[in-house]
């Protein structure tokens, strides 16, 4: 069976040629391609040396970043080339839901469900890795909360092919996607569920995410062209924010159960980007402190700063002050794709660069709330051993 293409106009990238449904050898090609995480010689050599170096910096604080599917020697290597004459530093890796260390800490980003306010939130854990030497429950934990989350791009994909009806037409209504574009799109996502059957046990679970079906497709655009690939990459994305927004949330571990398992092996615990979940404010949790500032979250870096300033001062005797931290949320693996397939804001992430740090007008407000860069790694780093 094919797809027949019924408006050319519509769909103006398809040429004449009517599209298998069944899986391809050029389809096979694409997806071994696309989870392949065994970095070539220029793709090492590329990590090794970035495009630029800043050997003004002497303070490297990087505690929100993943390396993915990257090897941790060539993220060092990166950041010794960036940084060459660096003298304080603190630089933990941050696995989504996975445990990643890097000489004295390990570190991890955790999904977990705040019910008071029935939101899904993120949880920056960061710890000296002899304190984590025996956590079997707090390791199973994290183990299940990844698991979890990467059934979301299952549910992704059935909502396509199902289909769940009434969320692929409020995406093809938000998107002004027709039933050609839509057909074209589930007969790749079926060959993309076929692919992943058949390769189950055998790829990374580092690619098993959503993105899967936003590289794959970006991988048809020699095929058919920038402008048919870009109409479909709006409509996935639609259906996506549809499918996290029901996500059902009480599969993952409460907020509360999460810090205090992590407090029990010594965490210091961070709440990254707030502004996109924003009641954590007033949610009292006992953290370490607080991301103001990331290449996604920087709407509201002087508020959120100010926050803390102000929960600083009302402090209670014996608590220790809430820290300010910025997170660069580099995803390595976005390095190494081709530049045309590459989502570019997160290609530009740079491990420990953090712009705002020396923005004129955010560090009058950091001097306010007697903070920088050194003292934070001072004060975290003493916390955390």
């Amino acid at each position: 069976m094919v797809l027949l293409v019924k408006n050319a106009n519509q769909l103006s990238s398809f040429d004449s040629e009517p599209i298998p449904e069944e899986v391809t050898d050029q389809d096979r090609e694409i997806f071994e391609r696309i989870t392949n995480t065994e970095l070539t010689p220029e793709q090492r050599e590329h990590i090794l040396h970035p495009e630029e170096t800043y050997p003004y910096q002497k303070d490297v604080l990087a505690v929100h970043w993943h390396p993915e599917y990257v090897p941790i020697d060539l993220a060092v290597g990166r950041i010794e080339a960036m940084f060459p004459t660096k003298e304080r530093e603190l630089i933990i890796p941050t696995q989504h839901n996975e445990l990643v260390a890097l000489g004295d800490f390990c570190g991890v980003e955790v999904d977990c469900y705040s019910r008071g306010f029935n939101q899904k939130v993120q949880l920056l854990l960061h710890f000296h890795t002899e304190r984590l030497a025996s956590a079997p429950i707090l390791r199973s934990m994290i183990e299940h909360t990844g698991t979890y989350r990467a059934s979301q791009l299952f549910e992704f994909m059935r909502t396509i092919t199902g289909p769940v009806t009434e969320r692929l037409q409020a995406a093809a209504r938000e998107t002004g996607a027709g039933e050609d574009l839509v057909s074209f799109v589930r007969l790749y996502v079926r060959k993309i569920e076929q692919l992943l059957e058949d390769s189950q046990g055998q790829i990374s679970d580092q690619v098993v995410k959503n993105k899967l079906l936003r590289n794959f497709f970006n991988e048809l655009r020699p095929q058919y062209g920038d402008q048919l690939i870009d109409r479909a990459q709006a409509f996935l994305k639609a259906v996506k924010e549809l499918v996290k927004a029901e996500f059902p949330l009480q599969y993952f571990y409460r907020t509360s159960e999460i810090i205090e398992e992590a407090r029990l092996h010594g965490a210091g615990i961070v709440v990254p980007h707030p502004e996109q979940f924003w009641p954590i404010l007033l949610a009292e949790y006992d953290v370490d402190g607080y991301e103001v500032w990331n290449p996604q979250s920087r709407r509201y870096t002087d508020f959120l700063i100010t926050v803390v300033n102000r929960k600083n001062l009302g402090l209670g005797l014996g608590r220790r002050r809430l820290l300010i931290f910025m997170g660069d949320d580099t995803h390595l693996s976005e390095k190494v794709r081709d530049p045309g397939v590459q989502d570019r804001d997160k290609a530009a992430r740079e491990i420990g660069l953090q712009p705002a740090w020396d923005d004129l007008w955010i560090r009058k407000k950091l001097i306010k709330a007697g903070v920088d860069r050194p003292t934070v790694i001072k004060e975290y780093t003493e916390r955390l051993i």
